[in-house]
């Protein structure tokens, strides 16, 4: 799982390459009360925390366990007014029991969606380092009703919030504690090779997510477009057997005509590089092309509109390019997964949007790759000039669908708040694919619409369009501007994620949108 980021000159800072931890996951049928370990949690819902009229659970798992405590757990769960609530926990310590502490995590009123298990297993995983203990179970109050498939998804869900919660990125940290687990069994979702092989799943999407994230975490001095190319063809020589990378120079660019993508690489002293990564199965059949798009912006001053005042986030532009790592830790989750059947091409258009005498200014016409022409009225809304040639070049390799992600947009956050994702596409089709590996992956995506008769504030006078129509629905006009350059015959979807590519609590990356889009990619696949 480990991806160290190629070292950076600026400031003298690189990051110190960090060993992730190594925890091993087993699915086992063993009685709650006979296992033995340093802590055992289970989820409960309000429904499994009623209690009859002499204050003892109903729910069967929960009263034998408490009968072993001898009334403990329902003891301290009134006295702490645990009720099962989404987000509620408490840990008892049990000296001289099989395992030291008991936890219970709340799952909410009824649970049924894989965001409240990934948060199950991201509250045992902190429970786990708060006490550094090296081996937990987790189980669920009432499993007994989930169907086999219900249950392979819900031990994922639980696996991978499990992973990403005990991982911490301390690159850039001059001291970090490494966490002490080491073995997670899961309990009560049966055993065999289907559920290892979901297991397994789960750790090699977990391990795009955790790349995905420190690509985002990365300041722009370490991350810069070249090392971010060069990140992606680690990527290809590591699953070579599947991936191959092409990296093209500004020349190759402007043989390319992509004037929209090198107007706003123009002022910056780090050159741009245009990132292909293709995804190949090594045999058999292919039945679908899809591309993946991720803007690159690694970092996003605003240029001459530069971005003042408060509110403006300029300290945390280095997240600019989260589309792209989202593509880009997709593109290693895949490599491991294998999918047959699919061929996914990975597209970044990557540069710096800086401020500079040889730099884009307001009011300047660029001309993208299909031959529109843009006014550039305002250089802040530079993240959809790139994306303008990145998705000409999509449709040029033959697909059939295309995802585009970027943190586009703050009318997005404005209209969605910092969790939920916006998406734009004029295909039913296509949002009902996304929209359910979303469902299965936990992340919130939202469907906005595509309002035609709001192009209007996108003519110009002097040009075919502008690249920004002003602040009331800046979300819809932006992803109407990228409609411009993707052909009539492919499918295609904008994913504005610019709420929940950063997590602000806890001031790190989320890796937002690498499980759905593998989801997405294996739904089009023969495996």
């Amino acid at each position: 799982m480990a991806h160290s980021l190629a070292r950076s000159t600026l400031g003298l800072t690189s990051p110190a390459p960090i060993e992730p931890p190594k925890i091993t996951f087993a699915a086992k049928e063993i009685d709650l009360v006979e296992w033995k370990g340093d802590i055992l949690a289970v989820g409960v819902t309000e429904k499994d925390m009623v209690k009859d009229e002499s204050s003892k659970f109903q729910n069967s798992i929960l009263k034998k366990l408490d009968a072993h405590l001898g009334g403990l757990l329902a003891e301290a769960s009134s006295e702490e007014d645990f009720t099962g609530k989404a987000g509620q926990s408490t840990v008892l310590r049990l000296p001289g029991l099989g395992s030291k502490r008991v936890g219970l995590v709340g799952l909410g009123r009824c649970v049924s969606t894989s965001a409240s298990y990934l948060s199950l297993g991201e509250a045992v995983a902190g429970a786990a380092k708060a006490v550094q203990a090296s081996n937990v179970a987790i189980a669920l109050a009432s499993s007994n009703g989930l169907s086999a498939d219900s249950k392979l998804n819900t031990a994922k869900a639980i696996v991978s919030g499990a992973v990403l919660g005990i991982y911490e990125d301390n690159r850039f940290k001059s001291e970090s504690k490494k966490p002490a687990l080491k073995s997670v069994d899961i309990i009560g979702f049966g055993t065999g090779p289907e559920l290892q092989k979901k297991l397994k799943y789960a750790e090699d999407v977990c391990s795009g997510i955790i790349f995905g994230k420190e690509l985002v975490n990365a300041p722009a001095n370490v991350l810069t477009p070249g090392v971010l190319a060069e990140e992606a063809s680690k990527i290809a020589s590591m699953y070579s057997d599947v991936l191959s990378a092409t990296i093209l120079d500004a020349e190759q660019c402007k043989e390319l005509k992509m004037g929209s993508y090198l107007g706003v690489a123009a002022a910056s002293a780090n050159p741009p590089h245009f990132i292909h990564l293709c995804y190949k199965p090594s045999s058999g059949l292919v039945k679908a092309k899809l591309a993946l798009v991720g803007k690159g912006l690694t970092f996003d001053s605003g240029g001459y509109n530069i971005k003042t005042g408060p509110g403006c986030s300029i300290e945390l532009m280095k997240f600019d390019m989260g589309g792209s790592a989202a593509v880009l830790g997709a593109a290693k989750a895949l490599g491991q997964i294998k999918p047959a059947g699919v061929e996914v091409h990975f597209i970044i258009a990557a540069c710096e949007n800086m401020i500079s005498g040889t730099g884009m200014r307001p009011g300047d016409i660029v001309t993208a790759s299909n031959g529109k022409t843009i006014e550039v009225n305002n250089t802040d809304a530079e993240g959809r000039l790139t994306l303008a040639d990145a998705l000409v070049y999509a449709c040029n390799q033959g697909v059939e669908k295309i995802v585009d992600l970027a943190t586009l947009t703050g009318a997005c956050v404005v209209a969605l708040g910092p969790s939920v994702a916006g998406i734009f596409t004029p295909s039913d089709d296509l949002a009902k694919e996304v929209l359910a590996a979303s469902e299965i992956s936990g992340e919130k995506l939202w469907r906005m619409p595509l309002e035609e008769s709001y192009w209007e504030s996108m003519k110009s006078g002097v040009a075919d369009m502008v690249n920004t129509g002003g602040r009331q629905g800046g979300a819809i006009t932006a992803a109407l501007f990228l409609k411009q350059f993707v052909y009539e015959n492919v499918q295609w979807m904008h994913i504005d994620m610019a709420g929940p590519v950063w997590n602000d609590k806890k001031k790190t990356a989320t890796g937002f949108g690498i499980s759905t889009l593998v989801e997405w990619v294996l739904k089009n696949s023969s495996s």
